[in-house]
């Protein structure tokens, strides 16, 4: 959840809130359109293709009004109350007072364009974002001494006079030195700096300065290195107090940030809008958002401080909430689904034709999955299972049912390859039960794509498969009642509306190969089912995994290339794509032209390269030329975490491994083992630390997905568990989703909330309404 406050705007009581000032040409378009309703009896009728979707379809011109975008999925009365808090909103459009929160970060003083620009790059560009920009942690200089009383080590506060100060060449003759004496009526004490030469004007002879830092031992006894300084006691924010110690980027200081946040809280803070109201505070004992804020900022204590962070996290996961019931109930009474005549020996039907037997979680997951089909709202649910778990036997049997129904179904894959895999194995299962597969890929020759199209069209073929472009297509199905979708946590809100916009409602099933932790998974998919996949089939082979210091990297070559001898192909991964001052760590392709010029470079070795910034055509060709045998070693990065299945690949060389989570790592760990060849991982790490080994160690003992995603959510959080690229999450600023007593709390709000009004229409919940479609529209939900 990005850093965010809310861009409300002050109201009369009924009114529901804007998001920005309408202009002239838009209120007329959107109060006509209302009157029209009115007629109507609020039937929806007034806008080609309902409002909801003439809303999304005028884009920013009528953006503001949120709450309408839902407007089509409600019940008349609702419609008719909404209507009319809009109508009479839209009467006083253009005497709102602004929420100072949307303001833009330059209307504080002293940011100018070119700190904004940096500001920028921390997520920070207006007012808002700024005072919800929270600190790493503080450093506690509350504790103002004499100098006499200053002892060797303490973070103190000294307060007294510039009695001498100069600025002196370093005997390197390439830095200067800022020396000053200050004084107070104890003792004096020396304070020095670093290319600093200004300070010697700005404190020549100024009294009544505090100077904070931390004491340590100099030349001429104790003295004060780099020191904060103030010059206005009356309002220190580096000095005499807890002082907030701020992430930064380059060009912007700690003691900018810190004024500019002080400027903010004195000018702004005061005119926020608080999303909780003061019922939901006092049941959560929560202060109100202009003490939070200076508290988050500049605390009396650390209990404060505490106390204010606590306050924005049951925030954001109050939204988060509130966002993922609204989903869900907006889904599922959004338009009727269809439901799926099943027999009842469809299950054992479908497992009896199968070469291998399924697992219990296979066939307790697919009775769910059945059950869901057999109903008439449309199905919201995921299929988790850990690496080699089985998930597309039970996609399949899901399939199986629709398409014994009349209905058809379409498979979804992020990658051409993947989708080929899929198009295989669903063959492999199904056809022999006379169900027709085709694969739709940019490789399908045109005049082949046409003549499937056309056998779509007629019902003549039974599942689709292919990437997520498809769906663009829908509109060519004759039947469509159930769409999957690999390697995706949700369906996107495009993907949705494409469908709907076409005449579907299919049932709608995700999977993914990433187990998802019981707590992340109450916190952040809360408006879906899940089933899960914990069991792995019967003969699948563990894969045997070894920690490698970077001493023995010539040892582990000399295996691989044993085993390239004996035909079999190799992953070498590494955590970055090229070389990095920042980071001390390989890079793919550097490594990649060592390895293939000094390492592999025999006749029979052929070495491929695979990155995040290769064309998506290129990365196809080479994962398809590898998984055809045609090179015997990939280089890669992360980006081989997903989705190819090479059985002839049997070991899988990690450099950099302390770089990756546990999930990640595990992940990685499942592009070997898929075959009938004993497998492994080499886990190659320059780090040496205890610690780090321990965690890596945990990989050697358990090939348990879940434990090792909940053991990374411990270590790490939910960004690393997930990986960013397929989440859905951009993270919380001060929630923990490993907070579960928090999560159940914001729940249990959230609940009641929507309990006594479904819609969020009512006044007292106008600016939660906002706020909730504000994270509806950032996670790209419908």
């Amino acid at each position: 959840m990005p850093k965010r406050i809310q861009d409300t705007q002050s109201v009369e009581p009924g009114q529901v809130l804007l998001r920005a000032d309408p202009t002239p040409a838009a209120i007329k378009q959107v109060r006509l359109i209302l009157e029209k309703e009115e007629v109507s009896g609020y039937d929806d009728s007034s806008a080609p293709g309902g409002l909801s979707a003439w809303m999304a379809g005028a884009g920013r011109a009528v953006g503001f009004l949120t709450q309408l975008s839902n407007y089509s999925g409600l019940r008349p009365s609702t419609r008719e109350q909404l209507a009319q808090s809009v109508m009479d909103n839209l009467a006083c459009a253009g005497r709102h007072v602004p929420d100072q929160a949307i303001a833009p970060v330059t209307d504080v003083s002293g940011i100018g364009t070119t700190a904004a620009k940096r500001l920028s790059v921390l997520g920070i560009g207006t007012v808002g974002q700024l005072l919800r920009h929270r600190p790493r942690r503080y450093i506690d200089r509350s504790s103002i001494v004499r100098i006499a009383e200053a002892r060797y080590g303490q973070e103190v506060t000294l307060i007294g006079h510039v009695s001498q100060i100069e600025v002196r060449s370093a005997r390197s003759r390439r830095m200067r030195v800022v020396e000053a004496t200050i004084a107070d009526e104890t003792g004096k004490i020396k304070a020095v700096w670093f290319n600093q030469a200004y300070l010697a004007r700005t404190l020549n002879s100024r009294s009544n300065v505090a100077f904070a830092g931390r004491i340590e031992s100099g030349p001429q006894g104790l003295q004060l290195t780099s020191p904060e300084y103030e010059l206005d006691l009356g309002r220190m924010v580096n000095a005499g107090r807890l002082v907030p110690v701020y992430p930064l980027t380059r060009g912007v200081s700690q003691r900018q940030v810190r004024r500019w946040v002080s400027t903010a809280i004195e000018n702004y803070a005061g005119s926020l809008h608080d999303v909780l109201d003061e019922k939901i505070r006092l049941r959560s004992h929560l202060p109100e958002i202009t003490e939070a804020v200076r508290d988050l900022h500049f605390p009396d204590s650390q209990a404060a401080a505490d106390g204010a962070v606590r306050r924005f996290a049951f925030e954001e996961l109050l939204l988060y909430q509130l966002a993922i019931m609204k989903h869900r109930r907006d889904w599922l009474r959004s338009r009727p689904g269809r439901s799926v005549r099943i027999r009842q020996d469809t299950l054992t039907a479908f497992g009896g034709r199968l070469p291998f037997k399924l697992t219990g979680d296979q066939r307790s997951s697919l009775a769910e999955i059945l059950t869901d089909l057999r109903r008439d709202r449309p199905m919201s649910r995921l299929l988790q299972g850990d690496v080699g778990s089985g998930k597309t036997a039970v996609a399949a049997g899901a399939l199986f049912a629709v398409v014994g129904d009349g209905w058809q179904g379409a498979m979804l894959a992020p990658t051409e390859v993947l989708a080929e895999q899929h198009a295989q194995t669903l063959r492999e299962m199904l056809q022999p039960l006379d169900v027709r597969i085709e694969l739709i890929t940019g490789g399908v020759p045109a005049s082949d794509k046409r003549k499937i199209w056309r056998d779509v069209e007629l019902g003549k073929v039974d599942v689709v498969v292919g990437t997520h472009a498809i769906i663009q297509r829908s509109a060519r199905f004759k039947r469509l009642n159930l769409a999957i979708v690999d390697e995706q946590h949700r369906f996107g809100v495009r993907q949705r509306s494409e469908m709907r916009a076409k005449g579907f409602n299919p049932h709608l099933l995700a999977m993914t190969a990433t187990p998802i932790p019981r707590t992340l998974a109450l916190t952040l998919y809360g408006d879906l089912d899940i089933s899960t996949l914990r069991q792995l089939p019967a003969g699948r082979r563990p894969v045997k995994t070894s920690f490698v210091p970077s001493s023995r990297r010539q040892e582990a070559y000399s295996f691989i290339k044993g085993q390239i001898a004996a035909g079999r192909q190799v992953f070498i991964v590494f955590p970055i794509i090229e070389e990095s001052d920042a980071l001390n760590a390989r890079a793919a392709v550097e490594e990649y032209e060592r390895l293939s010029e000094t390492v592999f470079n025999d006749p029979g070795h052929s070495v491929g390269l695979l990155h995040g910034r290769m064309s998506s055509t290129a990365k196809e060709q080479v994962m398809r030329e590898f998984r055809d045998g045609e090179m015997n070693v990939l280089v890669s990065t992360a980006v081989v975490e997903v989705g190819i299945d090479v059985p002839n690949a049997t070991v899988i060389l990690i450099e950099g491994a302390d770089r990756f989570g546990l999930s990640q790592l595990h992940q990685l760990r499942g592009r070997v083992g898929r075959g009938a060849h004993s497998s492994y991982c080499l886990l190659m790490s320059e780090a040496s630390g205890v610690e780090e080994n321990e965690r890596l160690a945990t990989l050697q003992t358990t090939d348990d997905g879940f434990a090792l995603a909940e053991r990374d959510l411990e270590l790490r959080g939910p960004g690393n568990v997930m990986g960013t690229r397929q989440s859905g999450v951009h993270g919380f600023t001060f929630a923990s989703v490993t907070d579960l007593e928090t999560v159940k709390q914001a729940r249990r709000e959230a609940s009641g909330l929507l309990g006594k009004d479904p819609d969020l229409v009512q006044q007292d919940n106008a600016l939660l309404a906002n706020a909730v479609s504000s994270v509806l529209a950032e996670n790209e939900w419908s």
